[in-house]
């Protein structure tokens, strides 16, 4: 029986070193009843993504060697930790993968996003292959299972949706047929049916992908190794002086990660509080450190406040085209064209006569929603902006942070406060 879902990022598989330091905080533990989730190495999704929009400007006509940087990198990791042997098997099975990765982004007749899942799924592949065939070389037994056979989903490329009843089915079979070996397979990726093509559950995805696994599964617990001491009420790469939260409720970790705290994916949690399976985030920098823990504990805690930024968003400001008041019936119809474009608003604003929403930059469904909205509605817009969260908020916690800024909008409500700059 699988009993827990250990999950791990990119940082945590970035180089040689990395991987032999995931092989390390394997040894310590049983292992019988363990699935890795295993994300793509460093920044190879970015990487892949430059190269995807490469070839589509090329209209396809790349060499190979314009994969360069991305062989050459797992090429190195590979020869490290297979000590240059490179007769070993995992050298062949690896070169096959850069080729069909190759093939895939030559194939840019396609509509982007369908390229894109099908292309930027092969950084996950890649790093689980090689991960699975070091671990086995190591005395590490492991089963690698493709992601694509047990999460299923819509056609919603590049955010797709779950389709669960399909998933249980196929999931429950990994414990009806497990043997006690060590299971590892992919985040982020998973496939969609009639017909079956590659889909991706959105940047991020692969705590989701361990969420899934764990609901399906009813296993006792998921860990998120990251290269913190567990969640921090701000990012300590923006602010000097954080604070680790050691204890949150699913509520509270959901409200977070909807503003946008990085540490978790905003669909990781549903589906463990849906079966009360707790979430560590731990540290694979220093395994004795003890983990923030997310569970289904009663919100009684004093929680102390969270600042939260995200970056590359966009305001747009609507206005009815006769004046008309943006009431609920204006207001329902633009949201219902944002849930038919999956667009989601990350802070609303409404007055008698604009709605102000703020949401995910992306050219595309900005267009496409202007366009869907200019008959009836008059659109203004604003990119590259930054929304800013305090969760918690008391008095003045604001002002060092919004001082010389420009505010297009600001709103409070009982906890939270917002500005977008």
């Amino acid at each position: 029986m699988i009993r827990k879902i250990y999950k791990f990022g990119g940082a945590s598989v970035k180089d040689a070193d990395a991987v032999r330091n995931l092989k390390n905080i394997l040894e310590k533990e049983n292992r019988d009843d363990i699935m890795l989730v295993v994300s793509a190495m460093g920044k190879t999704t970015n990487a892949i993504e430059k190269l995807l929009a490469d070839f589509r400007a090329n209209n396809g006509h790349l060499e190979i060697s314009a994969l360069s940087e991305i062989i050459e990198y797992h090429e190195n990791i590979m020869t490290e930790l297979f000590e240059g042997n490179t007769s070993h098997p995992i050298f062949e099975t690896m070169t096959n993968l850069f080729l069909d990765l190759y093939l895939n982004l030559k194939e840019t007749g396609f509509d982007y996003d369908y390229q894109y899942d099908n292309t930027v799924s092969f950084g996950e592949m890649l790093s689980t292959t090689l991960i699975s065939a070091y671990l086995n070389e190591c005395g590490l037994a492991n089963e690698l299972l493709d992601a694509r056979e047990y999460i299923i989903t819509d056609h919603n490329f590049r955010a797709a949706n779950i389709e669960w009843d399909d998933c249980r089915l196929r999931i429950q079979k990994l414990n009806e047929n497990h043997n006690g070996t060590m299971y590892i397979t992919q985040g982020f990726i998973a496939s969609s049916t009639s017909p079956k093509t590659t889909t991706t559950l959105g940047r991020e995805g692969s705590d989701f992908t361990a969420a899934i696994f764990a609901n399906c599964l009813d296993a006792e617990e998921v860990s998120i190794w990251k290269d913190v001491d567990g969640i921090r009420n701000a990012d300590p790469k923006r602010f000097p002086d954080t604070k680790k939260i050691a204890h949150l409720s699913y509520f509270e970790a959901i409200e977070l990660a909807f503003y946008g705290a990085s540490v978790i994916h905003p669909k990781t949690l549903k589906p463990l509080q849906n079966k009360n399976i707790p979430l560590k985030v731990r540290c694979f920098l220093d395994t004795s450190l003890e983990p923030t823990v997310i569970d289904g504990t009663k919100d009684y805690i004093e929680y102390i406040p969270s600042f939260i930024v995200k970056e590359k968003q966009t305001l747009m400001s609507i206005t009815a085209r006769d004046y008309s008041f943006m009431n609920e019936h204006n207001r329902a119809l633009i949201f219902n064209i944002m849930d038919e474009l999956n667009i989601h608003a990350n802070m609303t604003q409404v007055s008698a006569l604009v709605l102000s929403i703020c949401f995910d930059e992306n050219e595309k469904k900005r267009l496409q929603l202007t366009e869907a909205l200019s008959q009836a509605f008059k659109v203004k817009y604003n990119d590259g902006l930054q929304l800013f969260t305090i969760r918690h908020y008391q008095e003045g916690l604001e002002k060092d942070f919004i001082k010389d800024k420009k505010i297009y909008v600001e709103q409070r409500s009982r906890s939270t406060y917002q500005i977008v700059f």
